[in-house]
């Protein structure tokens, strides 16, 4: 049952009104000033208020049974559904193996936490670095905690002392030790002949 229209209930109201008619107002000012200009909204970005919490500075402990496998830093994280994903902004990753020895880094200008499944995804620039010298690019790359399994379903190109390879997809585990690529695979690098 409402209250009176001068009561608190009218007055809320009131106030709802006046938010949503000035919300409106808003948006057609913004709609009439792409019009004129020439401009049109190309993306659509997640405002940072739908997130539980917006974090600054990371830094989280990736671990495996108990185990510790890596350290994750980012500059943001806006954490979602409950805590279960965490999106992050200017992200990297420290590998380590479960003796706690460094294998390698991950940093992606974007990346995607997700607590059930234990997937992290990388978007943009991604560059994986090993303690061997190897290093990965690719737009896109997967880390599943869980296998300990690196991959990508996108083009890539490996580097290590001079020698590269390319190819679209790949699987590999965190020491690059097992490397799949999926296809167009192409590579060029230097072999040492014996001498006669």
């Amino acid at each position: 049952m409402s209250g009176p229209a001068g009561g608190p209930a009218g007055r809320r109201d009131r106030w709802r009104r006046s938010a949503f008619a000035l919300s409106a107002l808003l948006l057609a000012a913004t709609l009439s000033a792409c019009e004129e200009s020439g401009a049109r909204p190309t993306t659509t970005v997640q405002a940072p208020d739908s997130a539980d919490q917006v974090l600054v500075s990371v830094h989280y402990l990736l671990t495996n049974k108990g185990v510790q496998r890596g350290v994750l830093d980012a500059d943001t994280a806006y954490v979602l559904d409950e805590a279960t994903r965490i999106d992050l902004r200017r992200a990297k990753v420290t590998f380590t193996t479960e003796t706690g020895a460094s294998q390698g880094t991950m940093e992606a200008d974007r990346g995607v936490m997700n607590q059930r499944t234990q997937v992290l995804e990388g978007w943009g620039n991604v560059v994986v670095k090993l303690v061997d010298g190897r290093s990965l690019k690719s737009p896109h790359i997967v880390y599943n905690q869980i296998t300990h399994q690196i991959s990508s379903d996108t083009n890539y190109t490996a580097t290590r002392r001079g020698d590269s390879q390319s190819g679209i997809g790949f699987t590999a585990n965190e020491a690059f030790t097992r490397f799949s690529c999926l296809r167009q695979c192409s590579g060029n690098g230097s072999v040492l002949l014996p001498e006669r």
